[in-house]
C-alpha cells in the first residue's frame, strides 16, 4: 500500500511540476518514441535474462506489491516451533523428525504455525537439514557450513531478477537517447518548413530522452532496489533458522539455539529476548505444546 502510494506521488511530483511550469501533458505523449524504448527494452530484457528469473522477477514484482513488511506473526511461530521440536528432539532421539519432515503439509505439528507454513522455503530449509543430521550425524561447524553455502547460492538465486532490472534500467537513457537521435533525424526533414513545426518535431524527440531517464531513475532503480530488500528479508527468515539449527547441533539448549537465531534478523523484525522468553514461558504453560 505504501509503495503505490509513494509511486503515484513520484509521478505527481514530476508530472505536476512540469504542468505547473507551463508544460502540457499532451505533448509527453509520443508514440514512436515509446515503441522504440519500449520495445528496446523489452526485447533487451528477453535477449539477454534466461527465462526461469524472467518468471522469478514477474512473482517478485507481484509480491512486492502485495506484501511490503514481515509477516508479525512469522518469527513467533517459527521460534515455538524450533523450540517445540527441539525438546521433542531432545526427549525422544531423532525417530521423532519422521513424523514432521516426511510430510511437513500432514504433520499436526507444523499445522499449529500457519504463518511459518505460508513460507514453503523455510519448511523445506528445515525439513532437509534436519533430515540430514538425523541420517549422516555430520559435525556442527559442518552442518553449519553446508547451510551457509545453501543460503548464499539461494540469495544469489533470488538476487538475479532485482539484477537484470537494474542492468535494463542502466540501458533506458541510452534508448531514450537513440528515440531522441532518430527524432531529430526525421526533424531535419522539416528545415525548409515552419519554425513552429521544427519546434514541435524537436520537442518530440526530446521526450525520448525524458522516457529514458523516467524509466530508468523513477521506476527501474527503485523497484530493483525494492526487490533486492524483498529477497534480504526472505533469505534472513534462513539465516536465522539456519543459526538455531546449527546451535542445537551443538548440543545447546534449545532456549539458546532460539536466542542465536533472533539476534541474526533484521532490526526492524527483530523481538526483545523478553519477547520471545514470554513467547516460549505462554508454549510451555500450554497443556498441549508437543
Amino acid at each position: 500500500m505504501f509503495k503505490l502510494l509513494f509511486f503515484i506521488l513520484l509521478n505527481l511530483s514530476v508530472f505536476g511540476g512540469f504542468v505547473f511550469a507551463g508544460g502540457h501533458l499532451a505533448s509527453l505523449w509520443q508514440p514512436g518514441e515509446v515503441i522504440i524504448i519500449g520495445g528496446a527494452g523489452v526485447f533487451a530484457m528477453l535477449l539477454s535474462v534466461p527465462l526461469p528469473v524472467l518468471k522469478e522477477l514477474l512473482s517478485q514484482l507481484g509480491a512486492l506489491w502485495r506484501k511490503e513488511q514481515e509477516d508479525p506473526q512469522f518469527y513467533q511461530q517459527l521460534f515455538c516451533l524450533c523450540y517445540v521440536m527441539f525438546n521433542q528432539l531432545r526427549q525422544k532421539g531423532w525417530k521423532v523428525l519422521d513424523e514432521h519432515v516426511d510430510n511437513p503439509a500432514e504433520s499436526a505439528l507444523f499445522q499449529q504455525y500457519p504463518a511459518v507454513m505460508k513460507q514453503p522455503e523455510v519448511i523445506r530449509f528445515l525439513a532437509d537439514n534436519l533430515r540430514i543430521q538425523s541420517m549422516a550425524k555430520i559435525a556442527a561447524h559442518d552442518l553449519a557450513h553446508l547451510m551457509e553455502e545453501e543460503i548464499e547460492r539461494q540469495e544469489a538465486d533470488l538476487l538475479r531478477p532485482s539484477e537484470s532490472l537494474f542492468k535494463i534500467g542502466e540501458s533506458m537513457p541510452g534508448f531514450g537517447i537513440m528515440a531522441a537521435v532518430m527524432g531529430i533525424i526525421i526533424a531535419m526533414g522539416y528545415l525548409d518548413g515552419a519554425l513552429t513545426m521544427i519546434g514541435i518535431k524537436v520537442a518530440g524527440a526530446l521526450v525520448g530522452t525524458f522516457i529514458g531517464v523516467y524509466l530508468c531513475y523513477a521506476l527501474m532503480h527503485p523497484l530493483s532496489t525494492a526487490l533486492e530488500h524483498m529477497v534480504f528479508m526472505r533469505t534472513t527468515r534462513l539465516k536465522a533458522l539456519a543459526k538455531m539449527i546449527a546451535y542445537f547441533a551443538k548440543n545447546k539448549p534449545p532456549m539458546l539455539a532460539i536466542d542465536a537465531g533472533r539476534r541474526q534478523i533484521q532490526q526492524e523484525n527483530r523481538p526483545s529476548f523478553i519477547e520471545v522468553e514470554r513467547w516460549l514461558t505462554q508454549l510451555e504453560e500450554k497443556p498441549n505444546n508437543e
